[in-house]
């Protein structure tokens, strides 16, 4: 049984790491995706 209870640590760790990337790729998929459009209204 202590190796379900590894694993269930692992899971957390992995699950909150997880959270974490997917937050940091959107916000920055935002800030590329509007600095883009700025780029674009000024010198386009």
């Amino acid at each position: 049984m202590a190796n379900e209870d590894e694993y269930g640590d692992y899971h957390e760790a992995r699950q909150k790491r997880v959270k974490v990337i997917a937050w940091v790729v959107i916000i920055s998929l935002i800030i590329v995706g509007g600095g883009a459009t700025v780029f674009a209204l000024l010198f386009g």
